[in-house]
């Protein structure tokens, strides 16, 4: 005899995992991406020494390698990049301030990052769609079989 319920499908299944991956992500970058805004972390200077640009169909993406210099004497990091830096932006061979955030590859400007928006827009985007998967699910199974 049947119990009157049904299983969960495979693909709800699939869904429900991957929103927890996203969700998962997103929240273990939120501390990160919280201080990159505020541009709290350990202030020094970046120094610019290489700009690799791409262009895209009505835009060009670029990044500004260099080296970033702690202010309290730790020791340097080499083949860093500075975020949110452009062709007019990027400082070649020159000192400008910047703050390490404890990003492995990248330190900030002073003036912080929209970096934030991007994480809470993919926690939102897991919640949404493991409530979705759920609702899914549970609208289905009371939707009689045959």
């Amino acid at each position: 005899m049947s119990s009157g319920r049904r299983r969960v499908p495979a693909f709800t299944v699939v869904l429900l995992l991957v929103a927890l991956l996203v969700v998962f992500l997103g929240v273990g970058n939120a501390d990160r991406s919280i201080r990159a805004a505020r541009a709290e972390g350990s202030p020094g200077t970046f120094i610019g020494t290489r700009l690799d640009c791409v262009q895209h169909p009505g835009h060009e993406s670029c990044t500004c390698y260099g080296t970033y210099v702690p202010d309290d004497g730790g020791p340097e990091r080499t083949d860093v990049y500075l975020y949110g830096r452009n062709r007019q932006s990027c400082p070649l061979e020159e000192e400008t301030p910047a703050v390490d955030v404890g990003a492995a590859s990248r330190v900030y400007g002073p003036e912080g990052s929209n970096e934030w928006v991007m994480t809470a827009g993919m926690i939102l985007f897991g919640v949404g769609l493991g409530c979705w998967a759920i609702r899914s699910w549970r609208v289905a199974d009371r939707v009689p079989a045959g």
